[in-house]
C-alpha cells in the first residue's frame, strides 16, 4: 500500500500538492472562522504595527517570518530572479537563506505557516483576530438591519401607494355613481324643473339655469335621506323577522282572527262624510304583517303594537273609496292629517290605503284627547312636524264645535279650551309605502280613548302631487 501511494506521490505530484492546499485550507478556516487569505492579510498587518511595539521577536524568529511572506509572494526561491546582494549585506543572505530553507512550499502552506508562527509567538494575534472577527459580524447585523428597514420602507410606501390608489380609485367609483344618480334623477324631473324655472323667470334663460340646478341638487340630497331611511326600516324588519318567528306567527293569526269578521258583526266605515257597513273580507288577502316598536311616553299608558299586511285588488279598493268619499289629494311638500276619534261602542280600528302611481308617507299616532265630535277631519299642513300637523285643529282661543252625530251625553254644542297641547303617543313611525302598487291595511286595539292621528306625508317630493284613496273601520 505503501510503495503505492508513493507511485501516485511520483506520477502526479501537483494533484496530491492541491488535494493537501485544500485540506489546509479548509482546516484554517474552520480553526479561525475566516479564509485562510483574509486571516494571513491581518497577520502581515498585525506584525508590522506591532512588532517593536507590542511584541519583541528573536532574529531567527523575524527571518522565519520575513522568510514565509516572502514564499507567499513570489513562490520558491530562484537566485537567478533575485537581485543580487552587497558584499556587506550580511541581512539580505540571511534572508535569501531563510526563504531558499522553505524548497518548494506553496503558498498556501506558506501563509499557514505565518499565521501558525505569528500565533506562537505573540499570544495578542488570537485576541486581534476576535476582535475582527466580531466587529465584522455587527457590521453585518447592521448591515443586515439597515437592509430589512430599507425593505420595510419601501413595502410601506408600496403599501401607502397602493392604499391612495385604492382611495382615488374608490373615490372616482362613488363619485361615477353619485353622477349617474344625479343624471337618473335630472333625466325624469328636468321637463318639469325647466317649466317651473320658466314660470318663475321667463326670458331668462341664465335664471332659469341657476333654478334649475338649485332644484336639482335639492331633489338629490332629499332622494338620499329617503334611501337612508329605507335602510334602516329595512334592516330593522328583518331584525325583527329573525329576533322571533313563531311569535310572529301568533300575531298574523291573531290578526286575521280580528279582521276576519262575519256578517253578524257590526261594523262601522267611517270616512270624511258618513259611515257605511263594511263588506265581508277575504282572510286570504293578508300578505305580510308589519310590526312597529312599542313607543310609550312617560307617565301615559303602555300603547300595544300596531299590526300591518297588504293585499291585492288595488282597482277595486280605488273604486269602492272612491264611491265611498275616501279620496283626496295631497299636495306636494304637505301632510294631511286625518284625525278619528275612538268610538265608544267599538274596540279596534282599522285603515286601508292605496295611491296611483307613486308612494307615499304613512304613520300612525295616538292623542291622549277627548274629542268634542264623533266625526272624523282632514287637515293639511306644509310640515310634516306634529305641532305644525295640529295648529288648524288646537290653538290659543276657544273653538265652538257642533255635532250632528255624537253621543248624547256629550251634547250637541260644546265650547273647547285648548291652551295646552294633549300628549301624543306613536304607534306606527312614518315611512314610505308602496301603496301604488298593493293596498296597505292595518289595525290597532284602542289604548284608551283619545282620537287617532293618521299622517300621509308627501313633504318630500317637490313636484308631485298624489291622490289617496282610504277607508277607517270600526270593528268590536
Amino acid at each position: 500500500m505503501a510503495s503505492k501511494i508513493d507511485s501516485n506521490l511520483k506520477v502526479n505530484p501537483e494533484k496530491v500538492l492541491l488535494e493537501t492546499d485544500q485540506g489546509i485550507v479548509d482546516s484554517e478556516e474552520r480553526k479561525w472562522g475566516m479564509p485562510l487569505k483574509e486571516v494571513y492579510k491581518h497577520g502581515v498587518f498585525f506584525y508590522k504595527e506591532k512588532e517593536g511595539k507590542a511584541i519583541h521577536l528573536s532574529y531567527e524568529d523575524r527571518l522565519k517570518l520575513v522568510a514565509y511572506t516572502q514564499q507567499t509572494a513570489h513562490g520558491p526561491f530562484d537566485p537567478n530572479s533575485v537581485p543580487p546582494l552587497g558584499v556587506l549585506d550580511v541581512i539580505g543572505r540571511d534572508r535569501h537563506a531563510a526563504w531558499q530553507a522553505l524548497g518548494q512550499m506553496s503558498q498556501i502552506q506558506a501563509m499557514a505557516g505565518f499565521v501558525h508562527a505569528l500565533d506562537r509567538l505573540c499570544p495578542l494575534f488570537k485576541p486581534y483576530l476576535e476582535a475582527i472577527q466580531k466587529d465584522k459580524e455587527q457590521k453585518m447585523q447592521q448591515e443586515l438591519k439597515r437592509e430589512e428597514e430599507e425593505r420595510s420602507r419601501i413595502e410601506l410606501q408600496n403599501r401607502v401607494m397602493l392604499e391612495k390608489q385604492k382611495q382615488q380609485s374608490n373615490k372616482i367609483t362613488e363619485e361615477q355613481q353619485v353622477q349617474r344618480i344625479k343624471d337618473a334623477l335630472n333625466a325624469q324631473t328636468y321637463d318639469q324643473f325647466l317649466q317651473y324655472a320658466q314660470q318663475q323667470f321667463p326670458g331668462n334663460f341664465d335664471q332659469q339655469a341657476i333654478l334649475i340646478r338649485q332644484l336639482q341638487d335639492q331633489h338629490y340630497q332629499q332622494y338620499i335621506k329617503q334611501l337612508a331611511v329605507d335602510q334602516r326600516l329595512a334592516n330593522s324588519t328583518i331584525l325583527n323577522e329573525s329576533g322571533d318567528t313563531e311569535s310572529e306567527n301568533v300575531k298574523k293569526e291573531e290578526m286575521v282572527k280580528d279582521c276576519n269578521l262575519n256578517e253578524t258583526d257590526i261594523v262601522a266605515v267611517v270616512d270624511n262624510k258618513s259611515m257605511q257597513t263594511l263588506e265581508k273580507t277575504d282572510p286570504n288577502d293578508y300578505t305580510e304583517v308589519y310590526k312597529e316598536d312599542e313607543s310609550e311616553d312617560d307617565g301615559l299608558p303602555a300603547v300595544e303594537d300596531a299590526r300591518m299586511w297588504t293585499r291585492d285588488e288595488i282597482v277595486q279598493f280605488k273604486d269602492s273609496a272612491r264611491s265611498s268619499g275616501g279620496m283626496l289629494t295631497v299636495g306636494h311638500g304637505e301632510t294631511v292629517t286625518i284625525r278619528v276619534p275612538t268610538h265608544h261602542r267599538a274596540r279596534c280600528i282599522c285603515w286601508e290605503f292605496a295611491t296611483d302611481k307613486y308612494d307615499i308617507g304613512f304613520g300612525l299616532y295616538f292623542e291622549w284627547s277627548k274629542s268634542p265630535t264623533s266625526e272624523v277631519t282632514v287637515h293639511v299642513s306644509e310640515s310634516d312636524e306634529e305641532d305644525e300637523a295640529e295648529e288648524e285643529v288646537y290653538g290659543e282661543e276657544e273653538l265652538t264645535v257642533q255635532d250632528s252625530n255624537s253621543d248624547p251625553e256629550l251634547g250637541s254644542d260644546r265650547r273647547v279650551l285648548s291652551a295646552v297641547r294633549p300628549p301624543v303617543s306613536l304607534v306606527v313611525p312614518v315611512f314610505r309605502r308602496d301603496c301604488h302598487t298593493e293596498v296597505y291595511a292595518g289595525s290597532h286595539t284602542y289604548p284608551g280613548e283619545g282620537v287617532y292621528l293618521l299622517k300621509f306625508d308627501n313633504t318630500y317630493s317637490l313636484w308631485r302631487s298624489k291622490t289617496l284613496y282610504y277607508k277607517v273601520y270600526y270593528t268590536q
